[in-house]
């Protein structure tokens, strides 16, 4: 497997490619571009405001105006984009944690935050020096948060889906399954996919020493006699279909919500 392939906690194989340095900072400048005609009618706002308010006043809305610039937009658009801003969307690239999932708030917040230091005050150049250090590209806001930024329209899925034994479905649905290790995830998933090809003896010895680090992040155990390796493939199948209905349920939860503000402030029904 190349440098550039991810795993995800889920054992999610992925190959997700760094943009390159060009990419990155194309997508940056769309993005303050954006953000500088944004920034424009904010301020403009806060002018006609600080004009009807007293001094401390109009001090607080300005300074509340620069916070919402520079770290509560940006922030916002990462979260609920899950990493595709505007000039990241333009290039075909998008910001994934680590393990190759979607960004989070935290993600997008702690990106943002630094950001100001390294972006503004440090007029772009500890981003770019950290840029070009780096073999993923990471500037300070990605090493702090965990993140990086890949190709989007280069990756994806690059392995069968591990299906899982039938025999294991009903423990698998009601056991506990903590979120495994990186590193343990990918070795599920390499050996899973690779198990076919592998002499008897390995396939064995590797099934087995597996299922001993995994069996640590799981309870009950499964029933006595599975095989080491149907365990393993009932524990990588049945977190990526969690992790499937935990996507299902905040789309579902997002459409409703949807519905609700549609309503809400204009379009109230009879």
């Amino acid at each position: 497997m190349s440098s550039a392939d991810v795993v995800t906690g889920e054992a999610v194989l992925l190959d997700l490619r760094p943009a390159s340095f060009a990419t990155r900072m194309v997508a940056i400048v769309l993005d303050l571009l954006v953000l500088g005609v944004v920034a424009g009618v904010l301020f403009w706002l806060t002018g006609l405001t600080i004009a009807f308010v007293d001094e401390a006043a109009g001090a607080a809305v300005g300074l509340v105006t620069v916070v919402l610039v520079l770290v509560g937009i940006p922030t916002v658009v990462e979260t609920l984009t899950r990493g595709r801003s505007l000039g990241k969307l333009a290039l075909g690239v998008r910001v994934v944690r680590d393990d190759g999932g979607p960004i989070r708030f935290r993600h997008a917040f702690i990106r943002s935050l630094v950001g100001v230091g390294e972006l503004w005050l440090g007029l772009g150049s500890p981003a770019v020096i950290c840029s070009l250090a780096n073999e993923r590209g990471k500037r300070i806001g990605d090493l702090l948060a965990g993140t990086y930024v890949v190709r989007e329209r280069s990756g994806g899925p690059v392995t069968a889906a591990v299906p899982m034994p039938p025999e294991l479905i009903g423990w698998a649905r009601n056991a506990d399954i903590g979120r495994l290790p990186d590193q343990l995830a990918m070795a599920l998933r390499q050996f899973l996919s690779r198990a076919p090809k592998l002499s008897a003896a390995s396939r064995d010895r590797l099934s087995r020493a597996l299922a001993v680090q995994t069996a640590a992040y799981v309870a009950p155990p499964p029933p006595p006699g599975t095989h080491p390796e149907r365990f393993l493939a009932a524990v990588v199948a049945e977190r990526r279909d969690r992790e499937l209905a935990r996507l299902s349920r905040e789309q579902q939860a997002a459409l409703r919500r949807e519905h609700v503000l549609h309503r809400l402030p204009f379009g109230l029904s009879d």
